[in-house]
């Protein structure tokens, strides 16, 4: 029994030991980040526009959001609320050129993260450059650790962007 009770202590001990350390790592990194990806998608760009534009229809093509509740447009813009992997998180869509580009900011502000996705459409030969640039905050020093360290700043950004090619019968060839 006591030896049990030595083992427990000691693991305890060293998961707070870890914890603490991650927070300490964290708490060092800086908390704004830019992260860019894209891919090419073989579609002409007013095809891709109105699938990323109509997020409401979002869950019956991206992997990682079960629901969308549309919120209205305070102050002329769409705000809307995904329901998916990550949480509940509500955005405000900020900018909207159609065939071109769309702003997206994150509305929320007790997340722990915050920030905009500038998806920019760019028409070349083959098809549509899809590119998300990610201008974010990790204002939670253990999120900022975990996004830095374990599943990295483009984790959400490629979920997104395997999803779309997906979408349109495509296996991704992600780019920075």
């Amino acid at each position: 029994m006591k030896t049990i009770l030595i083992v427990v202590i000691s693991l305890v001990s060293l998961l707070g030991l870890l914890i603490g350390v991650a927070a300490l790592i964290g708490s060092r990194l800086q908390i704004a980040h830019v992260a860019t990806r894209s891919i090419l998608v073989h579609r002409p760009s007013d095809d891709v526009y109105k699938l990323v534009r109509d997020v409401g229809k979002s869950p019956t093509w991206r992997s990682d959001v079960k629901s969308v509740d549309l919120l209205g447009e305070p102050n002329g813009k769409l705000n809307y609320r995904e329901h998916g992997s990550q949480g509940d998180v509500t955005y405000e869509l900020s900018d909207d050129v159609p065939g071109q580009r769309t702003v997206t900011r994150i509305v929320d502000q007790d997340l722990g993260y915050s920030g905009t996705w500038t998806t920019v459409l760019t028409r070349e030969a083959d098809g549509t450059r899809v590119r998300i640039t990610e201008n974010g905050e990790v204002s939670n020093v253990m999120f900022r650790f975990m996004s830095r360290y374990i599943f990295g700043h483009t984790s959400t950004i490629d979920t997104y962007l395997t999803s779309l090619s997906k979408h349109f019968g495509e296996t991704a060839q992600i780019e920075d």
